[in-house]
C-alpha cells in the first residue's frame, strides 16, 4: 500500500506562483511513474503533468511553459512548481503514483492522494 499526501495549495492572485508537494509513504519502492491531475468545479479530472522513473516528463498543453514537475526519489516526494498562475488553473490538484510495473498482481491499481485546493483570483 502507498499513501500520498499533497500540500502547498492555497489562494493566490493571477500571475503568482505556488509549489505543490506530494509526500509518498508505505511501499514506495514499487513506484515508477508519478503525476499531477486536477479537477475544476463541474469539469472532468485531467492530467496536468507526469514524470517517469527515468525523469521523462509530459505536460498538458494548457500548462506548458508555466508548470514544472519534478521528483526527489530519496525523499519520496513529488513536486509541481506552478508559475504565472491563471484563474482557469483553479482546481483541486491530486497526486498519483503507479506501481503496476513492480507487480501488477499486487499493485495493479494506481494510488491517489486526497487533493489540495488551488484557487487563483483575478
Amino acid at each position: 500500500q502507498v499513501q500520498l499526501v499533497e500540500s502547498g495549495g492555497g489562494l493566490v492572485q493571477a500571475g503568482g506562483s505556488l509549489r505543490l508537494s506530494c509526500a509518498a509513504s508505505g511501499d514506495t519502492i514499487c513506484i515508477s511513474a508519478m503525476g499531477w491531475y486536477r479537477q475544476a468545479p463541474g469539469k472532468e479530472r485531467e492530467l496536468v503533468a507526469a514524470i517517469t522513473s527515468g525523469g521523462g516528463t509530459n505536460y498538458a498543453d494548457s500548462v506548458k511553459g508555466r508548470f514544472t514537475i519534478s521528483r526527489d526519489n530519496a525523499k519520496n516526494t513529488l513536486y509541481l512548481q506552478m508559475n504565472s498562475l491563471k484563474p482557469e488553473d483553479t482546481a483541486v490538484y491530486y497526486c498519483n503514483a503507479d506501481c503496476s510495473d513492480y507487480d501488477p498482481e499486487v499493485y495493479g491499481m494506481p494510488y491517489w492522494g486526497k487533493g489540495t485546493l488551488v484557487t487563483v483570483s483575478s
